[in-house]
């Protein structure tokens, strides 16, 4: 696939399951790709493809079928629950279902498959310090399965949850993470929205654009949407009220937020291939068209820096 002419990969828009068989998930696609995009992001991690740790093959070839002959890019969002911050003890079951769902991911043919960054409880120093010392060990092991079907693991920012008591990375902290771990295979999905919530919550907002410079050379791929990164902390009836208090992880259209796009896009600098994959919720797919529309248009003003050629 052609690449945008300032060396971007182009926009993306994630998919949504439909029914739980898969059946018309080829509909889905047919949707999407109306849409003009040059990418898609699969979310295999509702798909019901890995049981158990196991591929369930009739699911995988139904997820196929609906995939292939296609003119986009394929990334893949895995288990939402695969955590390496997590006690050393659980860490071998979340490499079993990284392992498989990095090769459902390989047989559609992906090219990005996206990893949570880990969440832990509140703690000491110390004890914060070594679950930090196990991702980069089990996210550089991760990195080595990904290079074998010839993937990107693409680390995701997040928050601290719902309730503010869990311990989430900044975007600096996770780009000082990728740099410690080194491996070539391994780098990051930068969620802006997570971000902003995760600074808001911190008391660090005004430091988001800094923040940002500091993960965008190792970001490949991004998760577009917008919202007021302001924390979920109050109970609401129903998600409307959300968007009028613009509480939380809102997955708004582009430009509906106060997300400070123009200048992240003129003040960060991506890696050549950069993807900018957008995440609508369902309740505003009437604003798909205008969203993809308004992210192609962030995505050609992006610096993009060029990978050095081989000599």
């Amino acid at each position: 696939m052609t690449m945008l002419p300032n060396g971007a990969t182009g926009t993306g828009i994630s998919a949504h399951k439909r029914a739980n068989d898969l059946s018309d998930f080829a509909d889905e696609l047919d949707m999407i790709e109306a849409l003009g995009v040059e990418a898609i992001e699969l979310p295999t991690y509702d798909m019901d493809i890995v049981i158990g740790g196991k591929i369930r093959q009739p699911q995988l070839d139904a997820l196929r079928r609906a995939c292939s002959g296609r003119n986009v890019v394929y990334s893949a969002h895995g288990a939402l629950a695969i955590n390496f911050m997590d006690e050393p003890w659980r860490l071998p079951r979340h490499m079993e279902v990284l392992k498989a769902s990095l090769e459902v991911a390989a047989e559609v043919g992906a090219e990005h498959y996206v990893i949570h960054s880990g969440l832990m409880p509140q703690q000491q120093g110390d004890a914060v310090e070594a679950a930090y010392d196990r991702q980069r060990e089990w996210l550089s092991r991760g990195g080595d399965l990904a290079a074998e079907h010839g993937l990107y693991l693409c680390v995701e920012t997040l928050f601290a949850g719902y309730n503010g008591r869990e311990l989430a990375m900044s975007p600096s902290r996770l780009a000082s993470e990728l740099d410690k771990i080194a491996h070539p295979r391994v780098g990051a999905t930068f969620d802006f929205s997570h971000s902003l919530i995760k600074l808001d919550y911190d008391g660090r907002r005004e430091d988001f654009i800094e923040e940002a410079k500091a993960l965008a050379p190792w970001s490949r791929h991004l998760h577009i949407h917008d919202s007021f990164g302001r924390q979920d902390d109050i109970w609401m009836y129903v998600e409307s009220e959300r968007v009028a208090y613009g509480h939380g992880d809102l997955h708004l259209p582009v430009g509906w937020g106060d997300m400070q796009w123009e200048k992240i896009v003129a003040e960060c600098e991506f890696p050549e291939g950069v993807l900018f994959n957008i995440e609508l919720d369902k309740r505003y797919w009437y604003a798909a068209q205008e969203t993809v529309d308004a992210t192609r248009r962030l995505a050609g003003m992006a610096r993009v820096k060029a990978a050095p050629r081989a000599a």
